[in-house]
């Protein structure tokens, strides 16, 4: 989405008279629904200040268009400036600029040099001034680059109508140093070719870059190309992990996935080097990229030649991971080698790995069991026992089960048990649900997760959220969702025995009124790309870990809105549902903190069926003062007591 769209001309008086940056500020509360501080707004008025200089040059045509912060499809970036028009052979071109007020930037560490090697002779970030310190920040010509990618990829216009796109970087406060900038490094050549670099003394550098590019004006023709653009679907990890593993990149890191993934490269390449244990935690929630920065570790770290593995303890992801690479006609050997449970490290040897990349670190057992007679250790310790280098990504709001153990207290406790050298970072952008955060809040607050919220409805939030009435309206709507590319599922709480688990018993599981279905079968591992799964309904265990563009959820019994409030209920979960196994006991007996754990792991199950989709979710829910509660906070409407009762009647 566009922010600011217009015309140089117009550009030049909004900065002219001043207004520009309160033109901003207001487009940015109506169409993204943002309020912006005082420091953002301080910077529009000193990056397009410099912008306007710029655009005083008359070569560059009065009707070419300019757009000012362009929220990027499917994440939560948004370009600084972009100027548009026609090329000289008159085919329409875009220049995407990223703008920076930095006047300082500070060479790498020596132990930084270790990012350096044949397969990838680029580092993409330098340190800078951020927030009162000296903070890594990601090489701004390649943030430019990465947002042109991300664009290719998810507006269609830039394809058909085509588009010409082009990047560079402006750092009007810089002023580049004669010898051994950190900006111009050696290895930044690469990505200075592809988006090229402009300081402060290169204003009209910029302007000859821009007039290659925008030979004639558009009256703003190709910005409503790029508005109007149909959003292509996020290009699916599972579609793509063959083709990453034959060392093609399918998926950009941005942003602080790229920091993250460069800090890890330099510890792993460290251990490697040296043999010494180091340890790498990341946080980061639902859809910020985990499991895409953990894919390209792997692949980067398997083609320099380290013995390395992808570690879940859920098996689904792997289980659809490794069917594709099988459709990539991928040796079954190399398969196994680079995937792993998390609980085949008992028999390891101390650094028989290079590195471990455990996703999902958070559904970590406390001791591995493969039998009755063969229990192991805790398995963060297997893990970081079995690699020099252990990463562990990290969310512990998708706790959902009893024995999901792994937390960053732990991770800690057993690195300083090894003597490991520690490092952290967090994945914060959201790249899921449309690239909202705002959904994921709000979901948080709807479920009793957290109690308060910036985004207390869902109103102005672009994320397909629904309340069905009906399940068998559900269960339609989501096989027209998936009849194009098979990239959506029905998933439910374990509020229903899976008596068709045997594959013989023809029953069905989850039968309410006229609509009945099966649970996923135990025989088919791979849910969330077998076509016929449209059929079945899935479990958390079967989709932590990925992703579709729709998903339905059923919501069961044991979530439901009593006396004001969403409550939780174990006691309506399947007897068959281990996830709680343990608690239970305790929670009759009084204890209040198994109570409080249930009570989280039951909200968390359903936060993470919530969240898979990338597109939108659609909801049933048994309990129809919950839906009628879910359906009131979508626009914001009064939740009244008489609706309520009404409700509550039905039930």
């Amino acid at each position: 989405m566009l922010v600011y769209a217009g015309d140089k001309q117009q550009f030049l008086h909004d900065v002219r008279t001043n207004a520009i940056d309160r033109k901003i500020e207001d487009l940015m509360a109506v169409k993204l629904h943002k309020h912006v501080g005082s420091s953002e707004k301080q910077s529009w008025i000193n990056s397009l200040t410099h912008m306007q200089n710029i655009l005083l040059d008359p070569e560059i045509p009065q009707d070419s268009g300019v757009a000012i912060e362009f929220a990027i499809p499917n994440t939560s970036k948004r370009v600084d400036f972009i100027l548009s028009g026609l090329d000289e052979h008159n085919r329409h071109s875009a220049v995407i600029i990223e703008l920076k007020q930095w006047s300082e930037v500070f060479p790498l560490e020596a132990v930084d040099q270790l990012l350096l090697t044949e397969d990838e002779p680029e580092i993409k970030h330098v340190k800078t001034y951020l927030g009162g310190g000296k903070h890594k920040a990601v090489h701004p010509s390649y943030q430019a680059w990465s947002y042109r990618a991300f664009i290719s990829d998810y507006n269609s216009s830039v394809e058909d109508v085509p588009i010409t796109l082009q990047s560079c970087a402006y750092l009007h406060n810089y002023y580049s140093k004669a010898k051994n900038d950190p900006l111009f490094m050696p290895y930044f050549k690469e990505i200075l070719e592809e988006s090229p670099l402009f300081c402060r003394s290169d204003s009209e550098l910029l302007c000859t870059f821009i007039k290659k590019y925008i030979r004639k004006g558009d009256a703003k023709q190709t910005l409503f190309y790029i508005e109007n653009g149909t959003i292509r679907p996020s290009k699916s990890l599972q579609d793509s992990l063959a083709a990453m593993l034959r060392g093609k990149r399918e998926f950009v890191l941005i942003d602080e996935q790229k920091i993250v993934y460069e800090q890890i490269l330099s510890l792993s390449r460290r251990s490697y080097s040296d043999g010494k244990k180091r340890v790498f935690l990341v946080k980061g929630g639902p859809g910020t990229g985990k499991t895409v920065v953990a894919i390209n570790l792997l692949v980067q770290l398997s083609n320099e030649g380290q013995v390395c593995a992808y570690v879940t303890k859920n098996s689904a992801p792997r289980n659809v991971f490794e069917q594709r690479l099988k459709d990539g006609k991928f040796k079954r050997k190399n398969i196994s080698s680079l995937f792993k449970s998390s609980s085949g490290f008992i028999d390891s040897e101390s650094n028989d790995f290079g590195t471990l990349i455990v996703d999902e670190a958070h559904r970590l057992n406390k001791r591995t069991q493969l039998g009755p007679k063969i229990t192991g250790e805790d398995q963060i310790k297997e893990i970081m026992h079995a690699a020099a280098c252990s990463v562990f990504f990290l969310d512990e709001d998708q706790r959902v089960t009893a024995q999901d153990y792994g937390d960053r207290e732990r991770i800690l406790y057993w690195a300083k048990q090894f003597g490991a050298e520690v490092q952290e970072g967090e994945l914060v952008s959201q790249f899921r649900c449309n690239g909202s955060d705002g959904y994921l809040s709000w979901l948080d607050y709807v479920l009793g997760i957290q109690r308060e919220t910036a985004n207390p409805t869902l109103v102005g939030i672009e994320y397909d959220f629904r309340v069905l009435d009906d399940p068998a309206e559900l269960r339609r709507l989501i096989e027209e969702r998936n009849a194009p590319d098979n990239k959506a599922r029905l998933v439910a709480g374990y509020c229903w025995e899976w008596i068709s688990k045997n594959g013989a018993n023809t029953e069905n599981d989850i039968v309410l009124g006229d609509f009945a279905m099966r649970w996923n079968l135990s025989s088919d591992p791979t849910f969330a790309i077998s076509k016929s799964s449209i059929d079945q309904v899935g479990c958390i265990h079967t989709t932590q870990g990925l992703e579709f563009s729709y998903v339905g959820v059923i919501i069961g019994d044991d979530l439901r809105f009593e006396n004001g409030k969403v409550i939780t209920d174990f006691s309506r979960r399947a007897k068959s549902d281990k996830s709680l196994h343990g608690l239970i006991g305790k929670v009759k007996k009084g204890d209040l903190q198994a109570a409080k754990d249930v009570d989280i792991i039951i909200r968390n199950t359903y936060r993470t069926l919530m969240s898979r989709g990338m597109k939108g979710c659609y909801v049933y829910c048994t309990d129809k003062v919950l839906a009628q509660f879910l359906r009131s906070r979508i626009t914001g409407y009064a939740f009244e007591d008489d609706e309520m009762l009404a409700a509550e009647e039905t039930r």
